[in-house]
C-alpha cells in the first residue's frame, strides 16, 4: 500500500477569493462531519448494532431508512453517524500524537550539534524504509486486530515525516536574526527552542498536520476493510466498505457506495482545509515576502 502524504510545501498558490470559499467550504464539511457524529447518540435513528433480517437491503430512500439498510437489516445512516465517531477519532488523535512526537524529535534534534542530530535523521530514515501496511499486519499479528493497530500504525508512519519536516522549518529558523539577537541577548537553548522557534514553526506544523488526517482517515479505513483495522460489530466506514463490498455483485452497491463517498469526501476535505492554511499562512500570499 503506498499513501500520498501532504507536501510540506506547494509552489503555486491560489487566489485570496478562491482561498475564502476553499475555506469555508471545507470548514463547513468538516464541521457539519464532527457535528452529526458526535451527536450521533441523538441524531441516529436507529441503534448502529440492532439487526432485522426481515429489512435487510432496503434501498435508499426506503420508509423509516434515508440511506436503507445492509446485509443484516442495519441502518446505514445510523451506522455512518456512528462510524464518524471512530473513524474521525482514530485518524486525529493518532496523527496528533505522531505530529507532537515528531515535532519535539525535530526540535532536540534541530538544535543539537550535528553529530546527535545526524544520529536522530538517520534513525528518521530508517523509519521509511518499513512499508506501512507490512507494520499493521505485524502488529495486528502481535496485538490482535483493533483499534490500538491502527494508532499504533498511523504514529509509526506519520512520524518520520513529521520530523523531517519539522526539522526543516526549525533549521531554517535557527539561523535567521531573532534567533541570533535572542541568543546574543543570553537567551538558553531552551528557551531559544521553547520560546523563540517553536511559536514560528507551530503554523506550519498544524497545516502539515491537517492535510495528514486526510490520508490517515482513508488509512483507517483500508485497514478496517481489510480485517485488521477496528473489528465489528463497531460501526466504522472501513467496516461499512469492506461489508458492502461483499454484495456489490449482487446489486447492492449503495452499501459499500455511501459509506466509501463519505470517506472521499472527508479526506477531500480535510485537504482542501490544509491547501487553504497552507496559502494563507505563506508569507508569499500576505504580501510580505520571504
Amino acid at each position: 500500500m503506498v499513501l500520498a502524504v501532504p507536501r510540506a510545501s506547494v509552489t503555486g498558490h491560489t487566489s485570496p477569493r478562491r482561498q475564502h470559499a476553499q475555506l469555508v467550504t471545507a470548514g463547513v464539511l468538516i464541521g457539519g462531519v464532527v457535528l452529526v457524529s458526535l451527536f450521533a447518540p441523538l441524531l441516529a435513528p436507529y441503534d448502529p448494532l440492532a439487526t432485522d433480517p426481515s429489512a435487510k437491503f432496503l434501498p435508499p430512500g426506503s420508509d423509516g431508512h434515508l440511506l436503507g439498510t445492509d446485509d443484516l437489516g442495519r441502518d446505514l445512516l445510523s451506522r455512518l453517524l456512528w462510524g464518524g465517531r471512530t473513524s474521525l477519532l482514530l485518524a486525529v488523535i493518532s496523527v496528533a500524537g505522531a505530529t507532537a512526537v515528531g515535532s519535539v524529535a525535530a526540535l532536540l534534534a534541530g538544535f543539537a550539534g550535528p553529530r546527535v542530530s545526524g544520529v536522530v535523521m538517520r534513525l528518521v530514515d530508517m523509519l521509511f524504509a518499513f512499508p506501512v501496511i507490512l507494520v499493521a499486519v505485524a502488529l495486528a499479528a502481535v496485538l490482535s486486530p483493533g483499534a490500538p493497530v491502527v494508532v499504533v500504525a498511523i504514529v509509526f508512519y506519520v512520524v518520520p515525516y513529521v520530523t523531517r519536516v519539522v526539522f526543516t522549518e526549525v533549521k531554517q529558523h535557527t539561523r535567521r536574526e531573532y534567533v541570533e539577537a535572542a541568543t546574543a541577548l543570553g537567551a538558553t537553548r531552551w528557551s531559544l527552542m521553547v520560546r523563540e522557534v517553536l511559536p514560528n514553526v507551530t503554523g506550519q506544523i498544524v497545516v502539515y498536520a491537517t492535510g495528514l488526517v486526510a490520508t490517515m482517515v482513508v488509512f483507517s479505513a483500508s485497514l478496517s476493510a481489510v480485517g485488521i483495522g477496528v473489528q465489528p460489530p463497531t460501526p466504522d466506514w472501513g467496516q461499512m466498505i469492506a461489508s458492502g463490498a461483499e454484495v456489490v455483485l449482487s446489486g447492492h452497491m449503495y452499501v459499500a457506495v455511501i459509506p466509501g463517498l463519505t470517506v472521499v469526501l472527508v479526506a477531500l476535505a480535510f485537504n482542501w482545509l490544509g491547501d487553504a492554511l497552507h496559502d494563507l499562512a505563506s508569507p508569499r500570499t500576505r504580501g510580505t515576502g520571504r
